[in-house]
C-alpha cells in the first residue's frame, strides 16, 4: 500500500510539472512584482511626458505633444544623447579591452595568483561615494597626488585641472567609470576561461597551432556568447550611470560631461519641468528597446549564417 501510494504522488508530481499552467503559476508572483515595480512607474512617466507637470505633486494638464516638440528643438538634448553614445561606446570599448587582458593574465599560472584573483575585483565592490572622493583627492589640481608625480617627474610645467577642463573631463570620467567596472567583467570572462577544455588547447599544440591560432579558433569561440551578453547589459548599464559623473562633475565643466541622465535629472529636478524631464527618459527608453532588438537580432542572425555555413 504504501508503494502505491508513493508511485501514486509521483504520478501527480510528473503530471503537475508538465501542465503549462502550472509553470505559469510558478513565474506569476515574479511577474506581478515586476508589473508592480517596473511597469507602473514606465507607465506613469509615459504620461507625465505628455503632462505639464513641474515638480512631483503639483497639479498638471494634459497637454498633447508639446513636450515631444520642445525636447526635439532642444539642442542640449541633442547634445547630451551624443555625450551618451560617446560615453558608452568609450566605456564599452575600454572595459572590454582591460577586462579581456586581466582575464587572460589571471587565467595563467603564477605566483600569487589566487591572491590577484581575489583583489581584483576591489574597485567594483567600493561604494560610489568612496570612489568619487579618492579620484577626487587623487586628480585634484592643488593638493593631488597625480598631479605632484607628473610635475616632480618634469611631465608637466603646470598642474592639470583633469576634472575642471573642458579638454580632460569627460576622457577622465571614461577613465574612472572603466577603472571601477573592468574587474567585474574580468571575472565573468575568467570564469568562461576556466570552462574551455584543456585536451583542445594540447590538440592544437600537437597539429603545431600557434598562440594566435588557439585564440582564435579556441578561445574566442568559447568567449563569444559571454561576450555577446555582455555587450548587450555593459551598454544597458553605461548609457544609464549617472551617480559617478554627478558626483564629480555634475554635468560640467560647461556642460562638456552632461550625458542624458544628467540632462534629466537637470530638467526634472532644477528646472522644475517634470513633463521634459518624463519625456527625454520617454525617448531614451524607446532608444534602447530599439537598441536591444536589433542587438538581439543581429546576434541571432550571426548565429543563422554561422550553423548555416
Amino acid at each position: 500500500m504504501p508503494q502505491n501510494r508513493k508511485m501514486a504522488g509521483r504520478g501527480f508530481i510528473k503530471t503537475l510539472t508538465s501542465d503549462p499552467v502550472f509553470g505559469y503559476l510558478l513565474v506569476l508572483p515574479i511577474l506581478l512584482w515586476v508589473i508592480a515595480t517596473v511597469g507602473y512607474p514606465l507607465i506613469s512617466a509615459i504620461y507625465t511626458s505628455f503632462t505639464n507637470l513641474g515638480f512631483l505633486g503639483a497639479s498638471a494638464d494634459f497637454i498633447g505633444i508639446r513636450n515631444y516638440a520642445r525636447v526635439f528643438q532642444d539642442t542640449r538634448f541633442w547634445s547630451a544623447f551624443s555625450r551618451s553614445i560617446v560615453w558608452t561606446l568609450s566605456n564599452a570599448l575600454l572595459q572590454t579591452i582591460l577586462g579581456f587582458m586581466t582575464a587572460l593574465i589571471l587565467n595563467q599560472r603564477f605566483k600569487g595568483q589566487g591572491f590577484a584573483r581575489m583583489w581584483i575585483i576591489l574597485s567594483w565592490i567600493v561604494p560610489t561615494v568612496v570612489v568619487a572622493i579618492i579620484w577626487r583627492w587623487v586628480l585634484s589640481g592643488t593638493f593631488g597626488v597625480l598631479n605632484y608625480i607628473l610635475e616632480n617627474f618634469g611631465l608637466v610645467s603646470d598642474p592639470i585641472n583633469f576634472l575642471g577642463s573642458i579638454k580632460y573631463a569627460m576622457v577622465t570620467l571614461i577613465g574612472i567609470n572603466s577603472w571601477r567596472w573592468f574587474p567585474f567583467l574580468s571575472i565573468i570572462i575568467l570564469a568562461t576561461l576556466q570552462t574551455i577544455p584543456e585536451d583542445q588547447y594540447e590538440a592544437a599544440d600537437i597539429d603545431g597551432a600557434g598562440a594566435l591560432q588557439k585564440f582564435l579558433y579556441i578561445t574566442f569561440p568559447f568567449l563569444k556568447p559571454t561576450l555577446t551578453v555582455l555587450g548587450l547589459i555593459g551598454t544597458l548599464w553605461s548609457i544609464n550611470v549617472f551617480d559617478i559623473i554627478w558626483m564629480l562633475t555634475q554635468g560640467g565643466p560647461s556642460g562638456v560631461t552632461t550625458t542624458l541622465p544628467v540632462y534629466i535629472y537637470e530638467k526634472g529636478f532644477k528646472a522644475f519641468a517634470m513633463g521634459e524631464a518624463a519625456t527625454a527618459s520617454a525617448i531614451m527608453f524607446i532608444f534602447l528597446v530599439v537598441f536591444s532588438l536589433l542587438y538581439v537580432r543581429i546576434n541571432k542572425m550571426g548565429k543563422e549564417e554561422a550553423a548555416w555555413w
